[in-house]
């Protein structure tokens, strides 16, 4: 088995959050449950996925406000929050109170490009301004300013009885630090490591040179490289990678058959760039923890970090995650080098 060059340093999972429209608070609820039984088991973040006008966690700063409370240690990040979707400003405001609230645990991944299903939804979203929003970079380069403390206004002071100041607060002098960008694109782990932002990849890539036969590890090792090459921190900029990999040590028979058939109809798209976009999907891991640790010690892109958020699958039971991350914890992990947080 070839070594990682990098010990796993810190060991994350990620959630969507699914729950049924007749009972939201169930699935809520559920949600909150694994990331107090991640902090047991001494995992060191837990991360949500965001989904709009869908079944699955639409608010995650909320939904990380409510899990500061329940818990002490772990860090919350978001996988990421889609900030087409989003006004900088109010958002700044609100990661900052959570961050505050959490004692210093938020860790928001951020990305760019319009809305999902834009046509359908910009009317709600944006009535007057659809045509004229900005997608781009800049509303990263805003949320980062506001974060950061940059003003917001010309105007700090008294007024009547009031008093203004011209920078978001509260202000979370940390959380500017903890900012990440979850890219697919070499522009995009350009522009992250430009800007001093951290660095989310996923199980998904951009096959952006087509005539070039490289598999999704190579690219999404390029990626790396490029966000690194361009960092004020280089080699020790941070980078976490979320690819779904589920243990079966203690899983029932069953469970291994849903699994196993959950990744078999899944691999189909891992084989060629699907899309106008041209995306690589990363095959799903499921096996023993002795063999993902054989597969992604022979991983490119593994061997090059040393923080993962492994990604859960969206469609499993309550009871799945519970044994997906024991068996994390107390085998996966330690067979890659990991020591659980106290």
């Amino acid at each position: 088995m070839p070594p990682t060059s990098r010990p796993l340093r810190k060991l994350g999972f990620l959630t969507i959050g699914l729950f049924d429209e007749a009972d939201p608070r169930r699935g809520h609820e559920s949600t909150l449950e694994i990331i107090e039984l991640g902090e047991r088991l001494g995992f060191d973040s837990a991360w949500l996925r965001h989904r709009h006008l869908q079944y699955g966690i639409s608010s995650p700063v909320a939904l990380m406000a409510a899990a500061s409370q329940r818990t002490s240690r772990i860090e919350l990040g978001t996988a990421v929050i889609p900030l087409g979707w989003e006004n900088p400003l109010r958002l700044a405001e609100d990661l900052a109170t959570v961050d505050i609230l959490s004692g210093g645990r938020v860790n928001p991944g951020v990305s760019v490009g319009p809305p999902m299903r834009y046509d359908r939804v910009k009317e709600a979203l944006y009535p007057d301004t659809a045509d004229t929003e900005d997608f781009g970079y800049e509303r990263v380069r805003r949320l980062l300013g506001f974060v950061r403390g940059e003003p917001a206004t010309d105007f700090s002071g008294v007024e009547g009885f009031e008093v203004f100041s011209d920078r978001v607060q509260p202000h979370s002098p940390g959380l500017g630090r903890r900012l990440w960008y979850g890219g697919g694109s070499a522009g995009s782990a350009r522009w992250a490591g430009e800007h001093g932002m951290n660095f989310l990849t996923s199980s998904v890539v951009k096959a952006e040179q087509p005539d070039e036969a490289r598999d999704f590890a190579e690219i999404q090792l390029s990626h790396i490289r490029t966000f690194r090459a361009h960092h004020p921190d280089g080699d020790a900029a941070r980078v976490s990678q979320g690819l779904v990999v589920i243990p079966t040590d203690s899983a029932s028979p069953e469970q291994r058959a849903k699994y196993a058939e959950f990744a078999r109809k899944r691999t189909p798209r891992t084989t060629a760039p699907q899309g106008p976009a041209r995306l690589m999907f990363a095959p799903d891991l499921v096996g023993t923890s002795e063999e993902l640790a054989e597969l992604l010690h022979a991983h490119a892109a593994f061997r090059e970090i040393d923080e993962v958020a492994f990604a859960l699958p969206f469609t499993f039971e309550h009871e799945d995650y519970v044994q997906i991350l024991t068996d994390m914890a107390t085998k996966l992990g330690p067979a890659l080098g990991w020591r659980p947080a106290g």
